[in-house]
């Protein structure tokens, strides 16, 4: 009798799976056929595209394959420069980012002090203010902002951000979403371990650093993915403030492909090169991203 029972709760459960992730597979495939249309193009020549646009072709890699795309993608582009500027502005804005929004967020969550509130308030305000209505000011303040520039031989102080790393970095840094997940996390965690802490010495710091932080791993990994995506995919401000080659990042690289005749072949393969490094992001911190949500709305 217990055989029997047992062996129909498992089959029950096996029903339940079915059930639950039949329907997910199938939803997952059909998110994943733009991912493999982009894969799959970029192995075949810009007619063979074309041809196969409008057929299950399209999704399958047949016909004249090779990798002409990709080596035609380093004849146009500095690409590897390119994704050397990426990576170096990217990690930045996400390595200070995580750093600064971090102390803000327990500043604001852990700390005592009048005004905190109106100041949550405030900068969670600034999440309604498109970039775009910005962008314009924006590049008339950094064009007047002091910088230190080494030129023949000697440091030299001169004025203007434009054409340098830091007009790319410096003001994507602070992040009104981040500082508010990052608040909204710390104060999951129990106050009565600041007080034990406080009791036996620590101070703030050392509470935020050897305490808090370690105990957030998931809120620093979402915070991670939420800042690289944005810094990754940047465009309108690298175009408005950087004019040098040598400092574009690889998204406004993606326009030298569309100047006379567009290169299908090489737009695939140049965004199959550049979506990579996402996917492997998300793929890493994927549990912490999910488990970092579902806790941050605890008490939100």
């Amino acid at each position: 009798m217990a055989t029997e029972r047992t062996i129909g709760m498992a089959a029950a459960k096996r029903r339940r799976a079915i059930l639950l992730y039949v329907p997910m597979t199938l939803l997952a495939v059909v998110f994943m056929f733009p991912l493999i249309f982009m894969f799959v193009s970029s192995l075949k020549p810009d007619a063979q595209i074309l041809a196969d646009v409008d057929n299950i072709r399209a999704f399958l890699p047949v016909g004249d394959i090779s990798l002409a795309n990709y080596s035609g993608v380093f004849d146009r582009v500095p690409f590897w420069r390119f994704l050397f500027n990426s990576v170096l502005v990217t990690v930045l804005i996400v390595g200070l980012g995580l750093v600064v929004n971090s102390m803000a967020g327990f500043a604001l969550s852990r700390m005592e002090w009048s005004g905190r509130k109106l100041l949550l308030t405030l900068i969670i305000a600034t999440l309604i203010v498109p970039f775009e209505t910005i962008a314009v000011p924006m590049v008339y303040w950094v064009s007047k902002l002091p910088t230190l520039v080494w030129e023949g031989g000697l440091l030299k102080y001169d004025f203007g951000w434009l054409n340098t790393y830091e007009v790319m970095i410096v003001p994507f840094i602070a992040n009104a979403f981040s500082v508010f997940l990052f608040t909204q996390y710390f104060s999951t965690i129990p106050v009565s371990i600041d007080e034990a802490a406080r009791i036996d010495g620590a101070g703030w710091f050392q509470i935020y650093s050897r305490i808090i932080a370690p105990l957030s791993g998931p809120a620093f990994a979402t915070v991670a993915i939420l800042t690289f995506l944005p810094a990754w995919n940047a465009y309108l401000w690298p175009l408005m403030v950087v004019q040098q080659e040598s400092l574009r990042p690889v998204m406004v690289g993606m326009q030298y492909f569309f100047q006379l005749n567009t290169a299908w072949g090489e737009v695939m393969a140049y965004t199959s090169l550049i979506t990579l490094p996402v996917l492997l992001m998300f793929l890493v911190f994927q549990r912490a991203f999910v488990s970092s949500i579902a806790a941050s709305g605890v008490k939100g």
